[in-house]
């Protein structure tokens, strides 16, 4: 197998302001693996928080590459990523999930099916995704949800953690007069002392909140847990559940897990923590960095197993340079295609010309 790297700039719409960042844009590290004339393609983005740029991502592509050429067919790529002998060690978890993105895409295109019956999970996934709602000023954010929900948005995910939390209580308020019928989630990303959480936390409920993320910092899962135990609304671990090991110790003590595929690992690890956290009452969130709809296509492909989907990085982006995972209506799907689904805009665009589609 053959396998090549490009990396691409992907800008916001609008900077998107959280409790300890603003962004404006970040970089995409595309991976194609081919094979047999076939190819698949998966997505990883840079990241200040996991400490990823461009150059580290390319330099584990290119570790990487020269172990999928050892490999016969991208079918035993895919085990041995699985089994831990491809991407092993200190490959970050990104990289292993753009890994094994590219050969789900590719096996996937060699045999006609889509990555979701790949898996086992025979339902085409059409799931409400959340659409996020920055820290900005409470007139722009009451605008924002009033577009969203006329586009067809049932979920806002609205962020917090400003060092004045009246400032997010105030927020979060017009963004309820201007959505009375949308379904609320809250991330502070870790932003408020476990004081501040237990005295805002009743108020955010009053105010129709359905669960939030990461109220306090992370590193203290116990905490967590304790305040979870007493919260008035569900409590998502996120910067505390980074893989396998920190859900096991945090399942059934909090109310949901935000999984990421970027931070567990891929698709299969996505799929142990689901069955771990299986009937002990911590149910799934699917969660996103912002990137293109090939670094978010992975996900689609199992949000039917999520309560909660917050599959929007590819909405935040001026310009999507892939499509198939759909979204602007407030629903993600998956497209039909075989493989991930996706493909780049231009192709798409090139075939409707082609058949003359409007």
């Amino acid at each position: 197998m053959k396998s090549a790297t490009r990396t691409v700039r992907l800008e916001l719409t609008e900077p998107l302001r959280i409790s300890r960042s603003t962004m404006a844009a970040r970089d995409a590290v595309w991976l194609s693996v081919e094979h047999g004339g076939i190819t698949g393609h998966g997505e990883a983005v840079t990241s200040v928080y996991y400490g990823l740029d461009a150059t580290v991502l390319r330099r584990c592509f290119a570790e990487v590459a020269r172990e999928l050429c050892r490999c016969p067919h991208p079918s035993a790529a895919l085990e041995s990523l699985r089994a831990g002998e491809l991407a092993g060690g200190a490959t970050p978890p990104a990289v292993r999930a753009a890994v094994e993105a590219a050969l789900l895409d590719l096996v996937g295109i060699r045999a006609g099916r889509p990555a979701h019956r790949l898996l086992g999970l025979p339902r085409p996934p059409v799931t409400a995704t959340a659409r996020t709602i920055g820290i900005t000023s409470p007139l722009h954010a009451a605008a924002q949800a009033r577009a969203l929900t006329a586009s067809g948005f049932e979920v806002l995910k609205v962020k917090a953690g400003l060092p004045d939390p009246e400032e997010d209580v105030e927020r979060l308020r017009v963004v309820r007069d201007a959505a009375p019928h949308a379904r609320l989630l809250l991330d502070p990303n870790g932003a408020w002392t476990p004081q501040q959480a237990a005295t805002l936390l009743p108020r955010f409920a009053d105010l129709g909140v359905e669960a939030v993320e990461q109220p306090v910092a992370p590193g203290d899962p116990e905490g967590l847990a304790a305040l979870a135990e007493r919260s008035p609304l569900p409590v998502i671990a996120d910067e505390d559940a980074v893989g396998l090991d920190d859900v096991r110790r945090l399942a059934g003590r909090v109310h949901g897990v935000n999984v990421k595929l970027a931070k567990c690992g891929g698709v299969h690890a996505a799929l142990r923590i689901v069955e771990t956290i299986a009937g002990s009452g911590t149910e799934l969130m699917l969660g996103c960095l912002t990137a293109s709809s090939l670094g978010l296509a992975p996900a689609v492909h199992l949000a039917g197993l999520a309560r909660w989907t917050d599959l929007d990085g590819h909405l935040l982006l001026a310009h999507d340079p892939w499509t198939g995972i759909g979204g602007e209506d407030g629903y993600v799907r998956t497209s039909g295609l075989p493989g991930l689904g996706v493909e780049p805009r231009a192709v798409r665009l090139g075939r409707r010309a082609a058949v003359g589609a409007p």
